[in-house]
């Protein structure tokens, strides 16, 4: 399918913002507080009411804040404010029942307290970012420099002994940036350092010389060394998770702005142009994995949204070559995305369709379907396209 070339980036972003207005303002209406994940015939639930899902500790659930966030920045309308205040209350429950609580810390707080308080200055969420900060940096191993990701038996699909002391995982790289902002607003040094040292083990065990991905790393957490590389959410062990390398892309360069070291860009532009070689050959569709059999073809949206997010953020870095080789890559994947998946029906919830959890999808309940994390990053993308979002990494 590809992308419409009937008219401009210009024009197709002017329609798309104002689609995006028009949608939103319909699902806070409808969604308000409750906390979505994906639509069930064509409507929201709560998931954070479903325990089976993870209750209100799922990692997803600051993303639907986080659109609400983004839209108040680009509005000024009371509604989204209201709004997202009343889920932050309800993510509050996570910090006082810390059982779920792992590295995912960083997605459901950035785009929930931090956002708000970037935003509004509440001292409130000021005290629940900083709560949630010091959750993330007591996940640091000083043996190997890194944050764990998972507690023993949440990852029991990777590991059939649920040992997963000395995980860590190539997501973390957007959660890190909490411990960043962290640093920033206490001027304490130590959340910071963190951070940066998760970054550079990344860095050496988690991104190839050719700028592809793993998913998993394992260390042996008494020593910090290497042990295995298991698959993950990807086709196989060495393959090329998409969602993946859009966190490592965005991740990176999220490192650079926070830290100015030359060494956090250029991973991430390493990680950039693998991801818009191996889109522009696909009509700049992400696949679930770059480097899966061709048969089934499986894609990935969320991927997509994430990797034209982490360009743009990559583009303020560089120069005006790079920048417009980034920018275009960026309008490349939303529009082609757009395309093929986006869902501008008002009355029905979610935007961008054709999202897939992990490529082994038995029973394809979480294949190619709408996830709201799409959406949030195809909002943050189209805000930032027409300098309208709120920086919230």
């Amino acid at each position: 399918m590809g992308i419409d070339t009937t008219c401009s980036n210009e024009e197709w972003l002017d329609e798309a913002y104002k689609r995006l207005l028009s949608k939103m303002h319909a699902q806070c209406g409808r969604i308000g507080t409750m906390i979505p994940y994906s639509p069930k015939k064509g409507k929201y639930f709560d998931c954070a009411k479903v325990e089976q899902m993870g209750g209100v500790h799922f990692w997803t659930n600051g993303f639907w804040p986080g659109m609400l966030w983004q839209m108040y920045e680009a509005t000024g309308d009371e509604l989204y404010r209201e709004t997202a205040c009343g889920v932050d209350e309800r993510l509050n429950e996570i910090l006082t029942d810390l059982k779920g609580v792992d590295h995912d810390a960083g997605f459901l707080f950035l785009p929930s307290a931090v956002a708000d308080y970037r935003k509004t200055g509440n001292a409130l969420s000021l005290k629940r970012g900083l709560q949630a900060a010091n959750l993330l940096a007591g996940r640091f191993n000083p043996c190997g420099n890194f944050i764990r990701a998972w507690a023993d038996n949440a990852a029991s699909h990777f590991d059939e002994n649920g040992n997963v002391s000395g995980w860590m995982i190539v997501d973390c790289m957007m959660n890190i940036p909490l411990l960043y902002w962290a640093s920033d607003v206490t001027k304490d040094p130590r959340f910071s350092q963190m951070a940066a040292r998760h970054a550079k083990t990344a860095q050496k065990y988690i991104v190839r010389e050719d700028g592809s991905c793993n998913h998993i790393v394992e260390l042996n957490p008494d020593t910090g060394d290497f042990v295995n590389n298991p698959g993950g959410q990807g086709f196989c062990q060495g393959s090329s998770w998409s969602r993946g390398q859009s966190w490592a892309v965005y991740g990176f360069a999220l490192s650079y702005r926070h830290t100015g070291e030359e060494d956090f860009l250029n991973t991430a532009k390493r990680c950039a142009h693998y991801c818009i070689a191996n889109l522009a050959v696909n009509d700049w569709l992400p696949l679930v994995d770059y480097r899966a059999p061709e048969t089934p073809r499986k894609y990935d949206s969320t991927a997509g949204m994430i990797t034209a997010a982490g360009l743009l953020e990559l583009a303020e870095h560089v120069g005006e070559y790079e920048k417009n080789l980034y920018v275009d890559a960026a309008y490349n994947i939303l529009r082609a995305c757009e395309n093929k998946f986006a869902n501008w029906d008002n009355e029905t919830d979610s935007i961008i369709d054709g999202g897939t959890f992990f490529y082994h999808d038995e029973d394809g309940r979480n294949t190619e379907v709408p996830i709201i994390y799409g959406d949030y990053f195809f909002i943050e993308a189209v805000l930032r396209l027409k300098g309208k979002s709120l920086f919230i990494w």
